[in-house]
């Protein structure tokens, strides 16, 4: 881990409601159940993810999802790296 400090100036915009997706992935087999969470904060996603994985026996990858240029895309904040049958 690598940590700075940063000037706050730096960034154009901000949005205060994320859009979340949550890819459980079924060990015993090669598929995954995807999610779109809105409404709730990073804590409260990652509490509801880490639950459901322990009650189905699967891992978990949760990103958030942001437009570049207009184009949809998703950043990996937890879980498990990537797809983990690649």
């Amino acid at each position: 881990m690598h940590v700075r400090g940063v000037d706050p100036r730096d960034t154009t915009w901000e949005q205060d409601d994320a859009t979340y997706r949550v890819y459980f992935w079924d060990r015993s087999s090669t598929a995954s159940d995807e999610y779109e969470v809105t409404g709730a904060d990073v804590e409260e996603v990652l509490a509801w993810a880490r639950a459901k994985a322990a009650e189905t026996g699967s891992a978990y990858t949760l990103y958030v999802r942001v437009t570049d240029d207009g184009r949809p895309g998703l950043v990996r904040l937890g879980g498990v790296t990537g797809d983990p049958f690649a």
